[in-house]
């Protein structure tokens, strides 16, 4: 039954995202008022560039702490390294995902442009739904 859900049926597809040159300062504010781990950066065109995790943040973190600096842009802390997932993979496929990886989410793509994002809880939600 999970075979046949697909992951657009359980991504968020309202989410927040980041610009290659916002403050790192306003970056990590609203991480931390959205109640959210990371998110997706993108460019004017609304492409994606890279990701910005909590764990990106940890530098920023750091670097205040020894050197009293808590400046920079996301550009220079985001992962542009990033696994994206299609929005039609089925849920059983990302529980896989994320069993063999320790990601927490993966942006969701259609049509190579970003259309929303997947977490581990909403592959517990599309099980919750079948029992």
């Amino acid at each position: 039954m999970l075979k046949a859900i697909k992951v657009s049926d359980y991504m968020t597809a309202s989410l927040a995202t980041f610009k290659p040159d916002m403050e790192m300062r306003k970056a990590v504010s609203l991480l931390v008022e959205k109640r959210i781990s990371g998110a997706p950066v993108v460019d004017d065109h609304g492409n994606m560039v890279g990701m910005l995790s909590e764990q990106d943040c940890m530098k920023i973190a750091l670097n205040a702490g020894y050197y009293g600096d808590y400046g920079g842009l996301v550009k220079d802390y985001m992962n542009t390294t990033v696994t994206t997932i299609d929005a039609d993979t089925s849920i059983l496929k990302l529980a896989q995902l994320f069993v063999d990886a320790p990601y927490r989410r993966y942006p969701v793509l259609q049509n190579n442009r970003l259309v929303g994002q997947v977490s581990r809880r909403d592959v517990l939600r599309a099980l919750k739904s079948i029992g």
